[in-house]
């Protein structure tokens, strides 16, 4: 027997070898893969996924219609000048939460008092999720509205301050399920958080849902206050960011106060603008979430195109009493109008009110035109996500400039996103 051959019987033997115990590693597996389908079977196919996690308790119970009872729980003022107050609310009968997309809203029907009246009237207003979901309670978290500055003699935020004066702990509120269309998007990619004052409320049911599913993405958290008597959620923040690695919390004060040093209390002197982030966010592609002031959003969207960050990549949401219509008209193409606006004045009847008006197209929307004239008319987010303004029309046609996140069912529309597309009667 030459060398030759023998090294190729030694050879073979070697692979028999490992032939026959890859077959019995092979045979043990699917022994014990059969024995698990069997458990599963006798056990009726049981979701494991569904005990992975106390956190995740809830988070499949159905979305309900219409308002349900919350009890307020817990009431904690979030910053130095307790302007911004956390609601936090459970079910009153106890069951289940189900799941929402972190940043979106909770609608309530609040009773406040007419200031004019003195009378109990309720009042639809939104306001965004402060936590994460998975929970057994939902959080809100409220500033106080105060008179504009440069307006004294008007009168302050009407819900917000029946939240912050009222309101107690143990007290029922009618709240409607989440919704919104601003909401952390599928995907890995890092992402940007933006806010600028309460707008903090969604950035941070965001940046707390990222940390919960334990992901290691770079989240960078931009946020912008007057001062520490603004700031926020400030102890909370610090802590996530110091306890998480992948967190890049930079804070900006516009006006600190003396005493409030830069690097200890915050971190850039000035505003949250285009020029911070390019100076400080590394090359990556990004998601950028924002949400502040109508001024930081006029200023702040526009420039990061301007940037190149592409529109897909660019997710916002104005607070307060007006959308962003010069904004979002590039991020969402238009709705194909039911006739083409007018270019004459038109006749728009409130029949409830009695009272006939000429729509001359000064006023965004239907909206602010019944406001204008003193028509009173139920409203809550102002941006066509939660219906609250739905009206029925009984004649004529309206338009829209942008496609509402609320659908309306037919021969109704929303005020806060409509204009008449020709003489309108409407049940108002």
């Amino acid at each position: 027997m030459s060398a030759f051959e023998l090294f190729l019987y030694i050879a073979l033997a070697i692979l028999a070898q490992i032939g026959i115990f890859a077959a019995i590693a092979f045979f043990r597996h699917w022994t014990a893969y059969v024995a698990l389908r069997g458990r599963l079977s006798e056990l009726g196919e049981v979701d494991l996924s569904s005990t992975v996690s106390p956190a995740k308790a809830g988070t499949d119970a159905p979305v309900w219609s219409g308002f349900r009872d919350f009890r307020v729980t817990r009431k904690v003022f979030e910053d130095d000048g307790r302007a911004v107050c956390s609601f936090y609310i459970k079910p009153v009968d106890d069951s289940p939460l189900p799941a929402f997309k972190p940043g979106q809203f909770l609608t309530f029907r609040l009773d406040v008092v007419d200031p004019v009246t003195g009378k109990p009237a309720p009042v639809i207003r939104c306001y965004s999720l402060s936590t994460g979901p998975g929970l057994d309670h939902y959080r809100i978290s409220v500033k106080r509205a105060t008179a504009p500055a440069d307006v004294p003699g008007a009168p302050p935020g009407l819900s917000s301050n029946h939240l912050h004066d009222n309101v107690r702990e143990g007290d029922i509120l009618a709240v409607r399920a989440p919704s919104g269309h601003f909401h952390l998007e599928p995907g890995n990619a890092p992402i940007v958080l933006i806010a600028g004052g309460i707008g903090v409320t969604p950035i941070l049911s965001i940046l707390e849902a990222t940390l919960a599913r334990g992901e290691t993405r770079a989240v960078w958290v931009f946020y912008g206050v007057r001062n520490g008597s603004d700031h926020a959620m400030k102890d909370h923040m610090q802590n996530l960011a110091g306890a998480h690695s992948n967190v890049h919390l930079h804070v900006c004060y516009s006006r600190p106060r003396p005493g409030e040093r830069l690097g200890n209390d915050y971190h850039h002197h000035g505003h949250v603008d285009i020029a911070l982030l390019r100076m400080t966010l590394p090359l990556a592609p990004y998601q950028f979430y924002v949400c502040g002031p109508r001024g930081m959003m006029e200023s702040l969207i526009p420039a990061l195109g301007e940037w190149g960050v592409a529109e897909s990549a660019i997710h916002y949401e104005a607070f307060g009493p007006a959308s962003l219509p010069q904004v979002g008209a590039a991020r969402r193409p238009p709705a194909p109008p039911t006739a083409e606006p007018s270019a004459t004045t038109l006749n728009v009847t409130f029949a409830l009110s009695e009272k006939t008006l000429t729509w001359d197209g000064r006023d965004s929307s239907l909206l602010e035109f019944a406001e204008a004239n003193g028509i009173r008319v139920d409203s809550g987010c102002r941006a066509g996500a939660c219906g609250a303004c739905e009206t029925e029309i009984e004649d004529g046609e309206v338009v829209y400039d942008n496609p509402p996140d609320h659908h309306p069912q037919s021969g109704r529309c929303l005020l806060c996103m409509s204009r008449p597309a020709r003489d309108l009667t409407l049940r108002a």
